[in-house]
């Protein structure tokens, strides 16, 4: 055993490194051993359901705190310190509460980690979570960093939630984010990228490759004369519950976009916006890949909230011929024309440590399958 203060190794943790890549994504085989091992613990039984190929779903624990602000703890201090200072009063999650649209809340995940030190963490929100508009983030105590979880990392998890356009409706065991546990930090060359889409397509066609591959916005939709390009979020509009699927009228909550002559579409400040990417995406089994933002000199938006891609998404053999990315966007200070066609971010790439067991659509609830143009699951088609 290998011990540095409370960074240490075991003799399990050994034997994972031996199996497959050294360095890697840890798929779901290793999750569950890591979750059997006590480096992953809950409050309450965790559900297989949880566990997806390459992540681990965080629920939310019995109570939140509506706070003034966001906040990084910083180097000094835990979480909860923070929150004393902050919270301007608690919630109780246990009958369910509503968070409202334009406030900010922490919660404690029901989940906390006792980390190797050589595995890492990384969380994002999850993809139904980024098509409501919801921005979560994952904190630990000490944190510099939203969304990372150090080597060796030993405690509690936090999601940090604030609903931008929408309110929204959550209880105890919601699962509003997700997190991968990576080990080592492998590289990922475009020479690598290069010789993957030359074998495996990961987009059709002639793939622009510099630090990923290009994505672009699709502006067009089928070419037909006004066609459904994307939505925008209404203001002021009602209540969404997070645990029911299929539930909500389109209309109540969303304006179509259709498409225009010249293909461009005018960003407004402050407003929501649904749109695709012209390509298709197809991740092979034995990799995982993360959408980011393509270049902030670029344009004056976010793009993408929720940017994982677990393996085979879309991939051909886990009944997917291709998904486009949905992307989450969101326009800051001033308007800002989009183009078909303009770069909107950048899919990097990862290889697992083993091949997962189950992969994207293929004997799980897999609900942006072969996506188009897609709402988040709450929503009745």
């Amino acid at each position: 055993m290998v011990q540095e203060g409370r960074l240490f190794t075991t003799p399990e943790d050994a034997a994972d490194e031996r199996r497959g890549h050294s360095t890697g994504i840890l798929p779901a085989s290793h999750l569950r051993a890591l979750i059997h091992r006590g480096r992953i613990q809950a409050l309450s039984p965790i559900d297989d359901a949880q566990i997806q190929p390459a992540s681990l779903d965080l629920r939310l624990g019995s109570v939140a705190w509506r706070i003034r602000a966001s906040f990084l703890p910083g180097p000094e201090a835990t979480v909860k310190q923070r929150v004393d200072q902050l919270a301007l009063h608690q919630i109780d999650l246990a009958k369910g509460a509503v968070f409202e649209a334009g406030c900010v809340y922490v919660v404690p995940l029901q989940e906390s980690v006792s980390l190797a030190y050589r595995v890492s963490g990384v969380a994002n929100p999850k993809s139904s979570t980024g098509r409501l508009d919801v921005f979560t983030r994952l904190i630990t105590d000490r944190a510099r960093e939203f969304d990372r979880i150090e080597p060796g990392y030993e405690g509690p998890l936090y999601a940090e939630v604030s609903p931008r356009s929408f309110s929204i409706l959550v209880r105890e065991g919601s699962r509003l984010n997700q997190l991968r546990l990576r080990r080592g930090s492998p590289p990922f060359s475009d020479t690598e990228l290069r010789r993957l889409q030359q074998e495996q397509g990961i987009v059709a066609g002639e793939a622009d490759i510099s630090d990923g591959i290009a994505l672009t916005v699709d502006l067009k939709g089928s070419g037909k004369k006004h066609d459904l390009i994307g939505y925008r979020a209404k203001r002021h509009a009602g209540l969404i519950d997070v645990d029911k699927p299929g539930v909500h009228d389109v209309g109540d909550f969303w304006e179509p976009i259709h498409s225009r002559s010249d293909a461009t579409m005018v960003l407004d400040p402050n407003e929501f916006y649904i749109l695709a990417s012209r390509e298709a995406v197809s991740i092979p089994p034995e990799y995982a890949a993360e959408m980011v933002p393509y270049n902030p000199l670029v344009g004056e938006f976010r793009v993408h909230y929720a940017g994982f891609f677990d393996p085979g998404f879309g991939y051909s053999g886990a009944g997917g011929a291709g998904s486009r990315a949905v992307l989450e966007v969101r326009s800051h200070e001033v308007p800002f024309i989009l183009q078909h066609g303009q770069t909107i971010g950048r899919l990097v790439f990862e290889r697992l440590t083993e091949p997962p067991e189950r992969v994207y659509g293929q004997g799980i609830a897999s609900n942006y399958q072969g996506q188009g143009l897609k709402l988040s699951k709450h929503f009745r088609i």
